[in-house]
């Protein structure tokens, strides 16, 4: 196994991650790290969610970006507005010891003229979601035109949400000569499209099993009433009192009932 050191990462990057309990790399890292160090090296990286690649893009984007140049390097563009503050926020953590880099999450549901302000002051690695993004290069808030790394994560998600177009109009206006890095759990045609319109002679990394679910990962289910949903839902906590988890809801009336409730 080897070590972040024999990946290639420096010692600023390596502090802060040691501080955040990353004793050796997770196999998606050990892969996409050293490659994406590199110029030209484009990839599509197969992988879901809890795989560690984060920290696979993020830690090469950190690398790759000068600290002494205010201009944006690096776009890294994800589905949801959740994901996008968690990437910036993990981002982040990782660059504790890099002096003078700026990263600014955009996403839509809340006020573009605090984004625009936080994006004037520099940022060189915009976390955005497409649509928002779209909207702030329109309006000369986010400039695009230095880019050296485009990130896309759970590319699969954004086009089945519908952001295809946005995506292509991002494409558009990065440079050609740029590193992309595309993320996705499963590989779809619409995601070998975008490989093959805007990827160059990339390299497919293969994380766990090709178009499969994440491994270990339990899923069970119990079908109860509706109004017995909430009473169902406390015996889950009450019987795993140390639960770590998420509950989606399908409305927000009902997300505040649960937690003022819990």
């Amino acid at each position: 196994m080897k070590t972040f050191e024999e990946l290639g990462v420096s010692e600023e990057i390596r502090r802060a991650i040691e501080e955040l309990g990353f004793e050796h790399p997770m196999p998606v890292q050990e892969e996409v790290i050293p490659y994406l160090l590199g110029n030209g090296n484009d990839v599509i990286a197969l992988a879901q969610t809890g795989t560690g690649k984060t920290a696979a893009f993020g830690i090469p984007l950190l690398e790759r970006t000068d600290p002494t140049n205010r201009s944006t390097q690096a776009v890294v563009i994800s589905p949801t507005r959740e994901l996008c503050l968690q990437i910036a926020d993990d981002l982040k953590s990782f660059a504790k010891y890099i002096k003078g880099i700026n990263i600014v999450a955009v996403y839509g549901g809340t006020s573009i003229i605090d984004q625009i302000h936080a994006l004037k002051h520099g940022a060189q690695i915009i976390v955005a979601t497409p649509g928002r993004l779209i909207d702030l290069m329109h309006r000369g808030a986010a400039k695009v035109q230095d880019v050296r790394n485009v990130v896309l994560d759970e590319a699969d998600e954004m086009l089945n949400m519908g952001f295809s177009d946005s995506i292509n109009e991002i494409f558009d206006n990065v440079p050609a000569d740029r590193n992309t890095l595309l993320f996705s759990a499963t590989m779809s045609k619409d995601i070998e499209r975008i490989a093959l319109n805007y990827l160059h002679d990339h390299k497919e990394i293969v994380v766990g099993s090709r178009n499969e679910g994440a491994e270990n990962v339990n899923h069970i289910y119990y079908m109860v009433n509706a109004k017995d949903k909430y009473l169902a839902l406390k015996r889950i906590v009450d019987f795993y009192p140390r639960i770590y988890g998420i509950i989606f809801c399908r409305t927000k009336a009902e997300t505040q009932e649960v937690a003022d409730k819990l």
